[in-house]
């Protein structure tokens, strides 16, 4: 299976979010690929955020290998799901669709995290106390995947 994760720059979320989910691809032992984009191009070729590089560093997730990009239509033919962390992310990722068979495919990544109240991974960019926030509905959601999808 191959995921892709897309937030608005591909600085804050959807590289934690890949980050999370590559260690625990590693750790299920799947046969999974996950990368992640933006759906705007302000950030292209820079690292993740420090602040989500710091979150991550504190789970023993190294993010330091992601550079950002932004989102091609050619990647709704190339991954399998498409998972978006907000109603924005999402509009504007059915906007590149062209088909069906690839509008199925986008997903907002809550989706998959039961039992939570919001269905959006709130924007912590201009919230410092807001990664650890990201960090744990990232986290849940990506075990509601690997539950969702995995054989095991």
């Amino acid at each position: 299976m191959k995921l892709l994760m897309v937030c608005l720059g591909n600085i804050c979320r959807s590289p934690l979010a890949e980050g999370i989910m590559k260690k625990k691809i590693q750790k299920h032992n799947l046969d999974w690929q996950v990368d992640s984009a933006g759906t705007g191009a302000y950030h292209t070729g820079e690292l993740p955020d420090p602040r989500s590089i710091a979150i991550a560093k504190d789970y023993n997730i190294d993010l330091s290998d992601q550079r950002a990009r932004k989102i091609t239509s050619k990647d709704l033919d190339q991954f399998d799901l498409i998972l978006t962390m907000d109603r924005s992310n999402y509009h504007n990722v059915l906007q590149l669709a062209q088909t069906d068979d690839q509008r199925k495919k986008v997903k907002s990544i809550l989706d998959f995290a039961n039992g939570l109240a919001t269905r959006e991974v709130p924007d912590p960019y201009w919230d410092n106390d807001g990664f650890q926030h990201v960090y744990d509905l990232l986290d849940k959601a990506t075990d509601g995947i690997i539950s969702t999808f995995s054989e095991s």
